[in-house]
């Protein structure tokens, strides 16, 4: 059993968590223009790596330790990594224009930066 000091709060209430889903939210709608032959390829990659984000931090709550959460904050932010690389393919390909991939790079930092601190947290 934990401790009694670490209550987190619902997951729900997280500005991570609400960042993640517009992250979504955005992916959903810039990954809407991409070439109907990249569905199965960039585009379905893509939306997997960004669901990921919110979802993780929802199970990661659920499980009920510090040590479970971390665990799966620690895979939230290697999706968010991972949406970097895919950010970069999608923009070599001309899928992305420069003003829309530094909107959502800069989302997905912020987001990274919001899990380091969480992760931090668990590490307490």
């Amino acid at each position: 059993m934990e401790d009694g000091r670490w209550k987190m709060q619902r997951f729900e209430k997280l500005t991570v968590y609400k960042q993640a889903l517009e992250l979504v939210d955005m992916i959903y709608k810039v990954s809407r223009k991409f070439p109907k032959e990249e569905t199965y390829n960039i585009t379905s990659q893509l939306r997997r790596a960004a669901i990921s984000i919110p979802l993780n931090i929802a199970e990661g709550q659920g499980r009920g330790s510090k040590k479970n959460n971390k665990q799966f904050l620690l895979v939230a932010r290697g999706s968010a990594y991972e949406l970097i690389a895919l950010y970069e393919i999608c923009s070599r390909r001309g899928y992305l224009k420069k003003d829309l991939k530094e909107m959502i790079y800069k989302t997905t930092i912020e987001i990274i930066s919001m899990l380091n601190g969480l992760i931090t947290y668990m590490e307490r």
